[in-house]
């Protein structure tokens, strides 16, 4: 028997200034899976994040997440911070890599102990832990916030645009990272992506946003090789869909 999905949107619907760019009749996000969701620029995959990272409510229809439905997208705190979201530019503090990295888990109470310096070696910047953060290339600052994000174990990742604009060599450090943790500890991660190539390394589905509508949802090796809709399959080409 299938574990109920951690999240399950029916009819959901934003509009900004009484444009809607987002539309989805029902996704359900499986628990431990990495869901990649591809699509051009303002196809509508960031706002879908800040909707799942409950930052803003939704014009229309309900999110519900680990089984509690969301109401207008005020999530309680102990639900919210099950959740953390990295972005494509990381936002540091002012402080060390270390002291960015137990941000999370000051706030919440706790003490980081060796919880820091352990991620920091898994995500390899233990000789960094004493540098200011915002001195570090984008590469590492992007492993600060990652790290910073997963020491805090949440049950969802999401992540938007991770790796855009990094050196090949970052990109393959932060996806193992990505992979591992999704592996040893089942943290339900979701990508969002222009990177088709990085969509079918990582995920275990993959979607198509487009224009806000999600035109195709399938096991990535599906998706990848034999789409059912024209539209997927000239994205997942390379060519411009629009």
């Amino acid at each position: 028997m299938n574990p109920p999905p951690i999240y399950q949107l029916d009819a959901l619907r934003q509009t900004y200034a009484g444009r809607t760019v987002l539309d989805i009749d029902r996704l359900e996000v499986r628990p431990g899976e990495i869901l990649g969701l591809v699509g051009p620029s303002g196809a509508g995959k960031s706002t879908l994040l800040r909707l799942l990272n409950f930052l803003e409510a939704p014009a229309g229809g309900t999110i519900t997440f680990a089984g509690q439905p969301i109401p207008a997208g005020q999530a309680p705190l102990e639900l919210r911070r099950q959740v953390t979201t990295v972005f494509q530019r990381p936002v540091l503090q002012q402080a060390t890599v270390q002291a960015n990295v137990g941000y999370g888990l000051r706030l919440r109470g706790q003490t980081p102990d060796g919880q820091v310096d352990r991620m920091l070696a898994r995500v390899g910047l233990a000789d960094f832990a004493r540098q200011p953060a915002r001195s570090l290339s984008g590469g590492e600052m992007q492993r600060v916030a990652l790290a910073r994000a997963l020491v805090i174990r949440p049950a969802v990742l999401l992540l938007d645009e991770p790796t855009a604009n990094l050196d090949p060599y970052n990109v393959g450090l932060i996806e193992e990272i990505i992979r591992g943790h999704n592996a040893e500890h089942g943290t339900t991660v979701i990508l969002v992506t222009h990177n088709v190539f990085q969509a079918r390394r990582l995920a275990h589905r993959a979607g198509l946003l487009l224009g806000g509508k999600l035109i195709e949802l399938a096991a990535a090796e599906t998706f990848f090789t034999t789409p059912a809709d024209p539209r997927t399959a000239a994205f997942v080409r390379g060519e411009m869909v629009y």
